[in-house]
């Protein structure tokens, strides 16, 4: 790598990274993505794909890939003195506003290996054995020193995210805080080859501190085992050293673990960056904030930052005002801290066996209502709000074919729908928004009236929605929507054609 000029650099290749990666490379945004490791992550740590987290993985093109790629979760068989007992969460099926309703379990490393494909599509690879090792910054953008097989170079660019896990360098070399709490717990988390036990459910023996988990993870052969360790005890990760520990805790000497391709015993904490920008840096993902493994929320609430962030720096890139950028930590922040409370809530249950979950973790009622990107109406009170996840809906193009309202919104742009309204009063075309209406001479129609139904619509009204499927305002007026997007994206409409824009045959263009 010589010397570059980019105008992002995204410092770690886990989920969030690569998620911000994609963000970024389909908007056509110049970025290096670094990472210290000589190669991809090989373990399975989080494994639990949630359902906001699977619309997000359907807007950038991989989620077909990433349900192949895992399954649904098993039911739980918990080993008890009168035998095992199988349980199983019930969760309602999916609905025309939710098409997706139950976590999926996919390991790790198969979900960032999904992502880094579709970034391959996109032209573009993660950078292995690349060190970030100190920046700094000034007015115009960040200039990093790197080191790399080839030595050290320094790499300039307009923005830097550290996407670098839970120890980052760049909140480090920042000084922002990462305040929490250790959580008392102290866990041995492993992908193994086992015999002895049936691929069919998640096995579970004890309570407490005695307990031990072996969970199949679909999409291989293997087994991730959890376990609650003492804090004073090296643990042996070896093939014989985690069968020793299945036979203590199980009582069975059927059981044996035949070999181990990831390991670590790790202390459970749940920390909250004090910031999550400093000038020209940001943090996403666990450089931000981290959590106890309980209720599958880590990884999606990174992925779900990076989301956030991607459109933004792109946007603010592309010339919109930089207070763009300032919604970032507004929004994303707060929704950390309630996922931590979770976490921790369902931590305190699962020591026990508590194991149930309920719809907060699928992170669908998640938004941003008190954002200052949400246009809030006082005289609207019922159906979706701004700052609410915008539902999906099947509805019906005038060509006759149906469709659905998310693949309206896959992509990198705004839509502005108008429900029941003359195709005559749609807004002015403009750059990065696409209009739909329903109504007379509507190019869409509500098949069913779920999207009446799904948003709470009246007649003549239109609905915003955001690059990353949050409703950014709903009214009556479509001069609102021209005000807001001037605003907050210095997005003005289209120009009036010149009269003189096509040259006659022969002739040259004035």
């Amino acid at each position: 790598m010589t010397e570059t000029d980019v105008e992002v650099i995204i410092c770690g290749s886990g989920a969030a990274g690569e998620t911000l990666a994609i963000e970024l490379a389909r908007r056509g945004v110049s970025f290096l993505l670094i990472d210290k490791a000589a190669h991809p992550f090989p373990g399975s740590r989080g494994k639990g794909i949630q359902p906001r987290t699977q619309e997000v993985f359907e807007d950038l093109g991989v989620i077909d890939k990433i349900v192949a790629s895992g399954g649904e979760y098993p039911p739980q068989r918990v080993y008890t003195e009168d035998g095992p007992v199988d349980t199983k969460t019930h969760i309602a099926g999916p609905t025309p506003a939710e098409p997706y309703w139950m976590a999926l379990l996919v390991p790790q490393f198969l979900t960032e290996r999904r992502l880094r494909e579709r970034l391959a599509e996109l032209g573009h690879a993660p950078h292995y054995d690349h060190e970030l090792v100190g920046f700094t910054q000034d007015e115009s953008g960040v200039s990093a020193r790197v080191l790399t097989p080839d030595g050290a170079r320094t790499v300039r660019a307009r923005y830097l995210v550290g996407a670098d896990g839970g120890s980052s360098f760049v909140r480090r070399s920042l000084g922002v805080a990462f305040d929490g709490v250790t959580l008392g717990v102290r866990a041995v988390v492993a992908d193994v080859i086992a015999e002895g036990v049936s691929f069919d459910a998640w096995h579970r023996w004890g309570r407490g501190s005695d307990q031990i988990m072996l969970c199949p993870l679909y999409g291989t052969e293997m087994f991730q085992l959890q376990a609650p360790v003492p804090f004073d005890v090296d643990v042996d990760l070896s093939a014989r050293g985690l069968t020793a520990l299945v036979r203590e805790r199980t009582g069975r000497d059927d059981v044996l673990i035949r070999s181990v391709s990831w390991a670590s015993a790790y202390e459970m904490n749940a920390r909250l960056a004090g910031t999550y920008r400093a000038g020209r840096v940001f943090l996403t993902g666990d450089a931000a904030h981290v959590h106890p493994p309980t209720g599958g929320q880590g990884l999606n609430t990174g992925v779900q930052d990076a989301y956030n962030l991607g459109w933004k720096l792109a946007a603010v890139l592309a010339g919109a005002p930089d207070r763009l950028l300032t919604s970032y930590e507004r929004e994303r922040r707060p929704i950390a801290e309630a996922v931590l409370g979770l976490s921790k809530r369902l931590l305190e249950g699962a020591k026990n066996g508590d194991t149930r979950r309920d719809r907060d973790v699928s992170q669908l009622d998640l938004g941003y209502r008190d954002s200052p990107l949400s246009l809030s109406d006082p005289r609207r009170t019922t159906g979706v709000l701004a700052g609410d996840r915008a539902p999906d809906a099947p509805v019906t193009g005038a060509g006759g074919l149906p469709t659905r309202l998310f693949s309206l919104f896959r992509g990198t742009h705004w839509t502005l729908i108008g429900y029941d309204v003359p195709a005559a009063e749609a807004p002015a075309a403009r750059r990065g928004v696409r209009v739909h209406t329903i109504g007379e001479r509507g190019d869409i129609a509500d098949t069913g009236r779920h999207v009446r139904d799904g948003y709470g619509l009246a007649s003549g009204q239109w609905v915003l929605v955001r690059p990353d499927g949050y409703v950014a305002a709903v009214t009556a007026d479509p001069d609102v929507v021209d005000a807001y997007l001037e605003t907050h994206l210095n997005i003005g409409a289209a120009a009036t054609p010149r009269r003189d824009a096509i040259p006659a045959a022969g002739g040259a263009m004035r």
